[in-house]
């Protein structure tokens, strides 16, 4: 972390508070709605509001991410989402029911649209602000911070909600986010490089040209392949963990909240791992391997505190996949195109993770928890193990060799 330059601890502090401020106000969303309404299908249609538009905007906004300034495009995005917070709150003012609900409802959507963008741009911002021999672990370290405030968040909201009401914490998330801003506001101009002149084609044009540029190297498409399986797979377990520890375990509450967080925190350990092990074609898939057959022992699970170290072990694993595959992204696709291809490579992770969500509530032959646990893991795993074998051989060489 001491050898990572300014510009880059200015975004990674950005990222702290903005994704507290962010896991906070996810939290109180669904708390809010459901206090509010009761309603379960209301709860269905806050998350299509956030998701639907996100991939509409995902799917046809790459042509223009290329022709703006990352820097400042990230800070005016969390000065808007400071602003689209305290929606809830002004729609208190109309002092019914209605009004916190449209205001929910508004910052959902105006989140959608937010979230890829800010992603793609700050992802394509780290080969700007970092050496190249530093990208595997600025990109372990920037996804670990996030695991960290997914587990950080939930018990110091709980605490909030002890000694202040509810709508109020959208204040506290968008002061986050202000925070943030200034924070992002010291990375220096001059580590942006002179943006590109709009090529005057038609918008269609453009963006068909970025989608072919993107199939034109095939090993970034069979990393974001193998990276989108991961996210299938997350996406099933979003809809399995209750049912799976409450359920199959017979575990309690406190024990289910244990296996949530068993896996962020088995991620900061492995961001820490990936620190000290080679960087290496084999270490990366032996990440995947391991990571999938995480979800494949959940099959034979038969107790709850082995479930915890099952998640705990996915998480250490996954990093070493996940950070140095992003690496060799950022750093293989072509400089000039590289927001582009960044958003397309996230619409293909954010796509399969509802179609995950989809598969495990309504499985096509009434699997239960642990066969789609099982299903989802080797989905990971026997790619992996294809990979792994074939990289032995390739030609020796460094993971961030020059050469493809």
């Amino acid at each position: 972390m001491r050898k990572l330059s300014k510009s880059f601890k200015a975004l990674w502090l950005g990222e702290i508070v903005s994704e507290f401020g962010g896991a906070a106000g996810g939290i109180i969303n669904g708390l809010l709605l459901y206090e509010l309404t009761g309603s379960k299908e209301l709860m269905g249609i806050l998350w299509l509001i956030y998701f639907i538009p996100s991939l509409l905007l995902q799917s046809i906004s790459a042509p223009f991410l290329n022709h703006v300034r990352k820097e400042k495009m990230l800070q005016n995005i969390q000065l808007i989402r400071a602003g689209a917070y305290t929606l809830p709150l002004a729609g208190y003012l109309a002092g019914n029911d209605t009004g916190p609900i449209l205001g929910l409802f508004g910052l959902q959507c105006i989140l959608g649209l937010l979230q890829p963008i800010y992603a793609s741009l700050s992802f394509s911002l780290l080969p700007d602000i970092c050496k190249e021999k530093e990208l595997v672990e600025a990109n372990g370290l920037l996804d670990g911070t996030i695991r960290l405030m997914s587990f950080i968040a939930p018990g110091a909201v709980a605490l909030l909600l002890l000694v202040i009401p509810l709508r109020f914490i959208y204040g506290l998330s968008s002061l986050m986010f202000l925070a943030s801003f200034f924070a992002l506001s010291r990375i220096p101009p001059s580590t942006a490089k002179k943006i590109a002149t709009w090529t005057k084609k038609f918008w269609w044009t453009e963006m068909k040209e970025g989608y072919r540029t993107f199939f034109q190297y095939p090993h970034l498409l069979r990393l974001t392949i193998l990276s989108s399986t991961v996210q299938f797979a997350v996406g099933a377990t979003l809809v399995l963990s209750v049912p799976f520890i409450r359920g199959d375990l017979h575990g309690r509450s406190w024990e289910y909240a244990i296996f949530s967080g068993a896996f962020p925190v088995g991620y900061a350990i492995g961001m820490v791992l990936l620190t000290k092990l080679p960087k290496a074609c084999q270490t990366m898939y032996l990440g995947l391997i391991g990571g999938g057959l995480s979800f494949v022992s959940l099959f034979f699970v038969q107790s709850v505190p082995i479930a915890w170290v099952c998640e705990l072990l996915g998480g250490m694993f996954f990093p070493l996949f996940n950070a140095q595959s992003a690496a060799i992204f950022q750093r293989e696709a072509p400089k000039d195109r590289l927001t582009q291809l960044s958003s397309v490579r996230l619409l293909f992770l954010r796509v399969t993770m509802p179609i995950g969500i989809l598969f495990a509530s309504s499985p096509p032959l009434d699997l239960s928890a642990r066969q789609i646990y099982a299903i989802v893991g080797m989905i990971i795993v026997l790619p992996g193990v294809f990979h792994f074998v074939f990289s032995f051989t390739q030609a020796r060489k460094p993971l961030f060799s020059k050469s493809g």
